[in-house]
């Protein structure tokens, strides 16, 4: 199977990757190909606007998440696509605590065999864009960094600009994308705002992708994927956790609308390998739980910002309280664990009464409580016979926890700075940190398992 890829990736976060990857996208598309999607690092929203240009989950790449070996795999299973864009994270090579190599961009690019091109927002630069292009390719001695698009310019400097680069740079020059202030999507915290938020998303993609067509050799781009593929064809291992489990399925509740949607494409497809029928569900407007679920999962989002309706919604709250306290199987994580609290504050600091499960109340602390990569250690490993008590993931949150618990111990990598948190428990996971399942498959068949077991108790 072929796989032609490109990486987008940048000097420094704030740079214009997710704008120019959707305009590229989008371009793409409209020529009829068959496009998927990827996101170097553990980014949940930069793949919701992949999804809204390409009509497709796009997935997470992530280097400290999973090794060579199994991210080759991931970026292959089930990848029937004409060519893959993947996004890059921060700067090129920003890796572990923002001084490794391991799990930046780069790092994925060479485990990938995927050439980058490097978007650069040459704003108010002049020839000392050219001491930066030499810079990254300096730190490239494998050479895949492949061309260039200059970023919130002027056609007339990249008219000047172009044949300088290419003369002492020998790098290709692959276009430009001007200013447009018409285009801009707003931020929040330190990501971009929920697609859902801005205005007229699908017109900005359409205008930009029309726009990338006119200023960017999108030959050019497919031309270098389409070379990768053929000097570099990729294969990898086979791994069973990868495999669809046949049989009977077991109904597991998704909370899934405005305020829970931080979720891993490949989290889903362990789920369903492992057994497990999806069922969506939205804390915001159901009054009940979807029928016959025997697990529910509750992941992150942005709740604070739907505070006041999620306690409105008191039919709902209840019947999570009731289906915990009846032993139901679940996972929590970050604003899923927020919601299951006794209180919890929106932005304004108003404190509304939430599922009550965890006591106390958290709110916002107006700075990053926890920022980064995370090894969580639990108490006791994934079921019998496994050895494994360890998962991969990341922790980004402002808000804060009267009772954050203790019952796991999350190790940053590079630093190894620890903390109690978390609660652990039969089949039930609840804490601040998003979890990377593809890097304990022990771990889906654990909950997987729970719930078949409870499904199996009350029938």
């Amino acid at each position: 199977m072929a796989n032609p890829r490109i990486m987008l990736a940048a000097p420094k976060s704030g740079s214009g990757k997710t704008l120019i990857t959707c305009a590229l996208l989008g371009a793409l598309s409209a020529r009829g190909l068959k496009v998927q999607a990827f996101k170097c690092g553990p980014d949940y929203i930069d793949p919701m606007f992949h999804q809204k240009v390409i009509g497709i989950p796009s997935r997470n790449l992530d280097m400290f998440f999973t090794d060579e070996e199994e991210t080759k795999a991931l970026f292959l299973e089930e990848n029937q696509s004409d060519v893959s864009v993947i996004e890059g994270v921060m700067g090129l090579y920003d890796g572990l605590a923002g001084t490794n190599w391991e799990a930046s961009s780069h790092h994925l690019a060479t485990t990938l065999k995927t050439p980058v091109i490097l978007v650069i927002n040459a704003r108010g630069m002049g020839r000392s864009l050219l001491a930066e292009i030499n810079g990254f390719l300096s730190m490239d001695p494998q050479g895949w960094i492949k061309g260039v698009i200059l970023n919130q310019v002027s056609e007339g400097f990249y008219q000047s600009m172009a044949p300088l680069i290419r003369k002492e740079c020998g790098v290709a020059v692959l276009g430009y994308f001007p200013t447009k202030k018409e285009l801009d999507w707003e931020s929040r915290y330190l990501g971009l705002k929920l697609p859902n938020e801005v205005l007229e998303l699908r017109e900005k993609v359409t205008q930009a992708a029309k726009l990338i067509e006119e200023t960017v050799d999108v030959d050019g781009v497919l031309r270098i994927a389409r070379e990768a593929d053929q000097e570099n064809p990729l294969t990898a291992k086979e791994f069973p956790w990868l495999k669809g489990n046949g049989g009977e399925r077991v109904r597991i509740g998704v909370a899934m609308d405005e305020a829970f949607c931080f979720y891993y494409e490949d989290n889903f497809r362990l789920l369903r390998n492992a057994g497990a029928e999806l069922v969506p569900f939205s804390p915001l407007r159901d009054e009940k739980l979807p029928p016959d679920v025997h697990g529910l999962i509750l992941g992150g989002g942005y709740p604070e910002l739907r505070a006041k309706e999620l306690s409105e919604n008191v039919k709902l709250r209840q019947a999570i309280s009731e289906a915990i306290k009846a032993g139901v199987p679940s996972l929590a994580e970050c604003g899923g664990f927020t919601y299951l609290h006794e209180t919890m504050e929106d932005q304004d600091g108003v404190s509304y009464p939430m599922v009550g499960a965890v006591p106390g109340g958290c709110r916002n602390t107006g700075k990053l409580v926890r920022f980064g990569y995370a090894m969580f250690q639990m108490p006791k490993p994934f079921g019998e016979g496994a050895s494994e008590a360890r998962i991969r993931g990341h922790e980004f949150h402002y808000y804060d926890s009267d009772a954050p618990g203790e019952d796991c111990l999350a190790v940053k990598p590079v630093t190894n700075k620890s903390w109690k948190c978390g609660y652990f428990g039969e089949g039930s996971y609840w804490s601040y940190g998003h979890l990377y399942y593809p890097s304990a498959p022990d771990f889906v068949k654990w909950f997987v398992g729970h719930c078949k077991a409870h499904r199996e108790k009350k029938a």
